[in-house]
């Protein structure tokens, strides 16, 4: 059966370098915080182009302790995209704070700037919650039109925190994805641009008082030693073996993986683009191809889709089959379905592709020979 992201591939390909960084680490037997570990943290944060980068347990918590840091809780209102994956918007809750959902651009599936300024004006409006931050999201490894939401976040005084939990290695005009807002996190789960072998994330930052801070509340709130706690924190640290696996498959993601997955894109895109609605790329904007998510024209035919797709053993995903303002963890803050109109929509008619840099010509050929198949004789609408 053909994979949806083959780590398979991916690994025995670097098998030689990844075993000896995992045996390095074994000999050297420093698990937690071993040399691996900055080593990573400074090329991660060279390559982003920003000063700071902090490795962490994973994404979710990445972001956590960013609004840890950033005082965010109970009263406060944070404005993230209503098509996402849920860690966007349950870090919010988590920390005491309302998430408050913004509808998406159809085109990119990212936050739209319109409707998040309409958003921020009707919360300062109510005077129930107060406005302090926006989490725009880098989906499927596009990232969100920061110039836009900056210029907004910059009108009414809020902080912006990047999730590039998808989006790591993807720019926008020639920034790099985690180098936007007042801080950035990605996550390195294993199905990533850039994952390892388990859970891992990273923040990334300028602000030399913030890295500070969340150096400090990643580890139990220590100050100058671990037995010196200053705050209370949490325990959200990158293990020795995940830096070390992180440390080679980020060489093989700047040296050609990247490059190969935007090949793959555009393979699809000449096969696919007279059939159904494709990913859009907007001019100076560059994808790091988390996903490849197709648009279908209806949820009947989408899932008639993809029913066909499995009995030729081709796999394919749904992100997201439920938008976020209609997820049961969120119905308290009773949202009003009418106001997300295009996240309603792309959670009927998305389907995401098997993509990865390891995909060769003859599986995009089958894929798409398949959809061809099946879409050119399709009556179901």
């Amino acid at each position: 059966m053909m994979e949806f992201r083959d780590l398979k591939t991916q690994y025995h390909t670097y098998k030689k370098e990844i075993d000896s960084a995992i045996q390095e680490v074994l000999e050297g037997a420093h698990f937690i915080g071993g040399k691996q570990v900055g080593e990573l943290e400074e090329q991660l944060a060279r390559y982003v182009g920003v000063k700071h980068c902090i490795s962490c347990g994973n994404g979710t918590e990445a972001m956590t302790l960013v609004l840890m840091a950033w005082g965010i809780g109970e009263g406060d209102a944070v404005f993230v995209p209503d098509f996402t994956f849920f860690s966007t918007g349950e870090v919010v809750s988590f920390r005491g704070a309302t998430p408050v959902f913004v509808d998406v651009d159809r085109d990119t599936f990212n936050i739209d700037p319109n409707s998040l300024e309409k958003a921020i004006m009707k919360t300062v409006e109510e005077e129930r919650l107060t406005p302090k931050a926006i989490i725009p999201v880098d989906l499927f490894g596009l990232p969100a039109d920061y110039e836009k939401i900056e210029k907004i976040a910059k009108k009414y005084g809020l902080l912006v925190l990047e999730d590039g939990a998808q989006g790591f290695g993807g720019s926008m005009n020639g920034k790099r994805a985690c180098s936007f807002g007042d801080a950035a996190t990605t996550s390195f789960f294993p199905a990533k641009p850039l994952g390892c072998y388990g859970d891992g994330g990273a923040i990334f930052t300028d602000d030399d008082e913030l890295a500070e801070l969340i150096q400090s509340l990643k580890v139990h709130g220590k100050g100058t030693h671990k037995y010196d706690n200053v705050r209370i924190g949490v325990n959200s640290r990158l293990d020795t073996i995940q830096a070390a696996v992180l440390k080679v498959k980020l060489k093989a993601f700047i040296d050609h993986e990247l490059s190969d997955i935007n090949k793959v894109y555009r393979q699809y895109n000449e096969r696919l683009s007279s059939i159904v609605e494709t990913p859009v790329i907007p001019e100076g904007y560059y994808s790091s191809f988390a996903q490849y998510t197709i648009k279908l024209k209806s949820k009947r035919q989408r899932d008639y889709l993809q029913a066909k797709l499995k009995e030729y053993g081709i796999p394919s995903m749904i992100y997201y089959a439920k938008p976020m303002h209609k997820q049961r963890a969120f119905e308290e803050y009773d949202y009003d379905d009418k106001e997300f109109p295009v996240a309603n929509e792309l959670s009927d008619i998305v389907l995401s592709l098997p993509i990865h840099p390891y995909m060769g010509e003859d599986e995009v050929m089958a894929v798409t020979k398949v959809i061809k198949m099946v879409l050119n004789g399709d009556n179901v609408i």
